[in-house]
């Protein structure tokens, strides 16, 4: 089972059941049904299958369009599900529309299913967790992660709106800021690593910015282009953090980084500052500095200032004090931090970090230590064990101030964690 190509896949399915005529919630429910039959029974890679069979049937099956099997199982699950309810008999007529088997049309609808989940009945936040779970692929817990919520919390949140729009026609698409929303979550997603969908954000957030008159529609893609132009250079081939200070510029995109400042400079020239804008002016002066040492710290700062007041974020707070650390010294850092609730994520990380550069050893160490109890992921929990190591190996063998820190990635990464 190829399970790249049933997340490639789902989105259009999805989007045909809408079109025939299954409210949203029901064709969800009847494409995951279609994608566990996929998960039993087709090959290792059924697009290179070479026999014919679309039809399903019980076993292994050999499928030469995989796009048209998932439709015609979803299309029946919905069916049989529609049958089943006395209050949705007056459906029955669609048993007579089914299609025979055969190639699906080749229709992205992806964009288009982002703006039905932002459905007028819909909060923003139930709107964002329905269509990352239903379009975006993520699993309950990689959307519970990105809210800083516990799993059960985000099911919940996600029964609701399912519940919601049941039966509800998809004909009042929503607002344009609950579509970004949910770019910049997948985009996140795809970025940390965990579920690659970064590429496809990128993809997603052009096609928006081209059709609709929106400023934060091209801050945001600018911010994704800024960020993904690093990734080469974030990783060690064994899957090592590598911060900000220490990457490879060479391996930076250049293009992206180009194209992404171009996007940025027309959006803020409409002058209708909004917070993606913001986030990209800052990711832009970090990949414009030819070395780290040249970064502009103090407009860096401003930014900072500008992005804490168009969200008033504590995240932004948190990344807010390590640029104040850099522009004016590690103890202007301590003290915005000391301002802040010390359970942000990070929060440790960041105090290890600052307390480091004003040459307080024992207690980064100590706080690096607590901090890689506390990290998200494996990467970034061996990155601060590392941290914690070297420090503790200077200081045990000749007493003296560490190698200079490597600075955490400050540029506010497209998430509410603050990557």
């Amino acid at each position: 089972m190829n399970e790249l190509l049933l997340r490639s896949l789902t989105p259009s399915v999805l989007g045909i059941l809408v079109r025939r005529g299954a409210d949203f919630a029901a064709a969800e429910d009847a494409v995951q049904e279609a994608l566990v039959e996929a998960v039993r029974g087709w090959p290792a890679d059924p697009a290179s299958s070479a026999s014919t069979a679309a039809t399903p049937s019980s076993g292994e099956h050999r499928v030469r369009d995989p796009k048209g099997w998932l439709v015609t199982v979803a299309w029946r699950k919905f069916l049989d599900a529609t049958r089943a309810d006395a209050a949705r008999r007056r459906r029955e007529d669609l048993v007579d529309e089914e299609p025979a088997p055969g190639p699906a049309p080749a229709v992205d609808d992806t964009l288009q299913l982002y703006f039905l989940c932002a459905h007028p009945s819909l909060t923003p936040s139930s709107a964002v967790a329905l269509t990352l779970r239903a379009v975006g692929g993520l699993t309950t817990r990689q959307i519970a992660q990105a809210y800083l919520v516990p799993e059960a919390t985000m099911a919940q949140r996600i029964s609701r709106a399912k519940r919601t729009v049941s039966g509800v026609r998809f004909d009042q698409p929503g607002d344009v800021a609950t579509v970004l929303r949910v770019l910049y979550l997948v985009f996140n997603e795809g970025y940390s690593g965990d579920v690659d969908l970064a590429a496809e954000a990128i993809r997603l957030t052009r096609q928006l910015a081209a059709r609709v008159d929106h400023p934060e529609a091209a801050g945001l893609l600018a911010l994704m282009l800024l960020h993904h132009a690093r990734r080469a250079a974030r990783t060690t081939p064994d899957g090592s953090l590598v911060p900000l200070a220490e990457q490879d510029r060479g391996r930076w995109d250049t293009g992206a980084i180009a194209e992404g400042i171009e996007i940025l400079r027309a959006a803020l020239a409409r002058d209708r500052l909004g917070e993606f804008q913001a986030q990209a002016a800052i990711a832009a002066l970090h990949a414009d500095a030819p070395t780290a040492e040249e970064t502009d710290w103090t407009q860096i700062v401003e930014w900072y200032d500008e992005l804490a007041r168009l969200t008033d974020s504590p995240i932004v707070r948190l990344n807010r004090a390590v640029a104040v650390g850099e522009a004016d010294g590690p103890r202007a850092g301590l003290a915005a931090l000391a301002a802040l609730d010390d359970a942000l994520p990070r929060h440790t990380a960041v105090a290890a970090y600052l307390h480091e550069r004003d040459g307080d050893l024992t207690t980064a160490a100590r706080l690096y230590t607590e901090a890689a109890w506390k990290a998200p992921n494996l990467a970034e929990r061996d990155h601060l064990t590392r941290q914690a190591a070297r420090l503790n190996t200077h200081r045990s063998t000749d007493g003296c101030r560490a190698d200079s820190p490597a600075a955490p990635d400050t540029a506010p990464g497209p998430s509410p964690r603050g990557e």
